[in-house]
């Protein structure tokens, strides 16, 4: 089942919207009929008192009509053909007001998913919207994909609510069925992340993708432990991120060079002061050193393979290479002091 973002009020607040204009319609037909009272005939002929009146509107407006009271001067019968008769349709309209809108609403969601099936291409594909998944989606944002290119694939209720109120689309199955990932569009896609709670579901969900795709769309892995990393790219991964493993790094690191801890953080932390970014190389830097260049370059990626400027062959920069730079993050008005 594919979610999509809601777009809908609150229950309550539909509901209290349509019982506050029966309500006034009720009343509104109360006040023309006490109005004219002496139009109207009962079967007592003792007159209409006021609640005569709310009962006239009330089996009047739901349709019901017993014919005991029952308009006799030309006034009341012009009243109830311009104004009682109409009430009544708007009435009735309010009372099904409910299954209208969840018919419009259904009507909507299928032409959104026509919509939707017709226009995904380039995506990237979320497998697990866990704390990792949420943290990728999160780095996604930050670099500029449109939420519209990003797809969640979780079965779990709670992480599928969180997603559709991020503005995203969810999609409701295991992304280890090839079913469920076809639903995601995956041979279309540009990339599809693996942020499963288990390394075993992650093996299963590389290995479908690989399947379905013919090891044409990037794999993205994570992994709890290090000795799962290349079971994980004999599976198709093309990246292997080992949680743990980086995590015992930074620990290290807390203790040997605390001050490292906290420039990994700044890097890592949007918003904070710096970022990692990558971008082609302009014409006018072809040809010049890396060292040379205003911004920070740490890496050049050269046909798909990091070359760091260590390398001799990271000396130079050649037409096609990516720069690996440090970029400002902060806001701007924190910059410009």
């Amino acid at each position: 089942m594919i979610h999509f973002p809601a777009q809908r009020r609150s229950p309550l607040s539909a509901l209290s919207l349509r019982l506050a204009a029966a309500i006034a319609l009720v009343f509104a037909t109360v006040a023309a009929v006490y109005f004219d009272r002496d139009g109207y005939r009962d079967v007592n002929e003792d007159g209409l008192t006021l609640l005569d009146c709310f009962y006239y509107a009330v089996v009047t407006l739901s349709t019901t009509g017993y014919g005991d009271i029952t308009p006799v001067s030309q006034s009341a019968r012009l009243v109830n053909v311009v104004y009682i008769t109409p009430a009544r349709v708007i009435f009735l309209i309010i009372l099904v007001g409910t299954t209208l809108e969840v018919l419009t609403e259904q009507y909507r969601t299928g032409r959104r998913l026509t919509r939707w099936r017709k226009t995904v291409k380039d995506h990237v594909i979320i497998c697990g919207y866990g704390t990792k998944g949420r943290s990728a989606v999160s780095a996604l944002l930050e670099n500029g994909l449109d939420k519209s290119r990003i797809i969640v694939v979780e079965r779990n209720g709670a992480a599928l609510r969180q997603a559709t109120a991020a503005g995203l689309v969810a999609i409701e199955g295991s992304a280890t069925r090839s079913a469920t990932l076809n639903e995601a569009h995956v041979k279309n896609a540009k990339a599809v992340i693996i942020a499963t709670d288990s390394d075993d579901a992650s093996v299963l969900v590389a290995l479908t993708v690989r399947q379905l795709t013919a090891g044409q769309v990037r794999i993205i892995a994570a992994a709890r432990e290090a000795e799962n990393a290349p079971l994980l790219k004999q599976s198709g991964a093309h990246h292997v991120i080992v949680s743990s493993a980086t995590a015992g790094r930074l620990l290290g690191l807390s203790t040997s060079a605390p001050p490292l801890i906290d420039v990994v953080e700044d890097l890592l932390t949007p918003g904070q002061g710096m970022a990692l970014a990558m971008r082609s190389a302009e014409r006018h830097e072809v040809g010049r050193s890396p060292r040379e260049l205003d911004s920070l370059v740490i890496a050049l990626v050269r046909r798909g393979k990091v070359v760091t400027l260590a390398d001799q062959a990271g000396a130079v920069i050649e037409t096609g290479d990516m720069l690996v730079h440090v970029r400002d993050d902060r806001p701007h008005s924190t910059a410009a002091v």
